[in-house]
């Protein structure tokens, strides 16, 4: 008995040993991933706390105040052109209670006038630019800034139609697929596998439970992005749905799970950049980047920019 209590206690301490050495050195194991852009600042829909979310005047402004990365959401139309907007039904962004997949393009109503900032109680957004945009017009107008694209609905037309568009547009190697289900991404990688991936939902507590299990160093991971919500934001700039989320017990305790300074140093060692969102304050910009975050997502570029100025200065 002794014996055996011995060498599983052996056998133990060599795996907590190698775990440790791993985790600090994942190039042990991993060829660490090179992206074609590593980002500090995100423009959430193109900033919109700033200007009418997903508009074509919104990603201008953004790139003026050197964003490195566009996020965005995109859907199919009646007549099959991929337009970018969060949302698939309209009422909320336009007053009209109808999806996307249901009009053809150039019967799509404006935006509202303004529109308030989902991750910023009681903000509201205006501008001059009011047309929901296509994705052709924002990859032809910013050829060369990195797009983080969203794909919500598990639509086999709009994964091709999206991807004929990066290849047309020859930017595979800076336009990241994102979705929050695996089925979807699943179909986005066999579509154009030349592109960076997100971590799902799914694939996001597989990683928790593989850093906290200690297994993490050992297996290979295909994702060159984590994007993460910080939950110290919930119940503050932002009113989460009703449910647990709503618990500011529960939101403490996620922080807490979630947000390792040691999980995104290795991410970050082995070629995984890490963004937090929807940031949109100097005091959680401050703590997202010393958690450790390569970036941070935000709906307000110019506030964003001005502290990293600040902080490079």
């Amino acid at each position: 008995m002794y014996q055996t209590l011995y060498y599983l206690l052996s056998a133990l301490g060599g795996y907590v040993l190698s775990s440790y050495y791993l985790f600090k050195n994942p190039q042990v194991l991993h060829k660490k991933k090179h992206l074609a852009f590593h980002c500090h600042h995100i423009s959430h829909r193109g900033g919109a706390g700033e200007k009418i979310e997903n508009t074509l005047e919104a990603f201008r402004h953004a790139v003026q105040n050197k964003t490195d990365l566009l996020e965005l959401d995109v859907h199919l139309t009646k007549d099959g052109k991929v337009v970018v907007s969060h949302d698939e039904n309209l009422e909320r962004q336009t007053g009209v209670n109808k999806n996307i997949s249901d009009i053809n393009y150039r019967d799509l109503p404006p935006y509202k006038e303004r529109l308030e900032v989902t991750f910023m109680k009681g903000h509201f957004s205006t501008g001059t630019d009011h047309q929901i945009s296509l994705l052709e017009d924002v990859f032809r107008e910013f050829p060369r800034t990195p797009v983080n694209l969203e794909i919500k609905e598990d639509n086999d037309p709009l994964i091709k139609k999206v991807s004929e568009l990066v290849k047309t547009y020859n930017r595979s190697n800076i336009t990241v697929w994102a979705s929050t289900k695996n089925a979807i991404m699943d179909k986005c990688i066999a579509e154009n596998p030349d592109m960076p991936v997100m971590f799902t939902v799914k694939r996001g507590l597989l990683l928790l439970a593989l850093y906290y299990s200690g297994l993490l160093p050992f297996v290979p991971l295909r994702e060159s992005v984590l994007e993460s919500p910080m939950p110290s934001v919930y119940n503050r700039t932002y009113d989460p749905p009703p449910g647990l989320m709503r618990n500011k017990l529960v939101m403490k305790l996620v922080q807490k799970l979630t947000m390792r300074r040691s999980l995104f140093q290795h991410l970050e060692a082995r070629g995984i950049q890490v963004y937090l969102w929807v940031l949109n304050q100097d005091s959680d910009f401050q703590k997202a980047f010393s958690l450790g975050a390569t970036g941070v997502i935000t709906d307000y570029p110019s506030k964003l920019r001005m502290f990293l100025d600040n902080q490079s200065s």
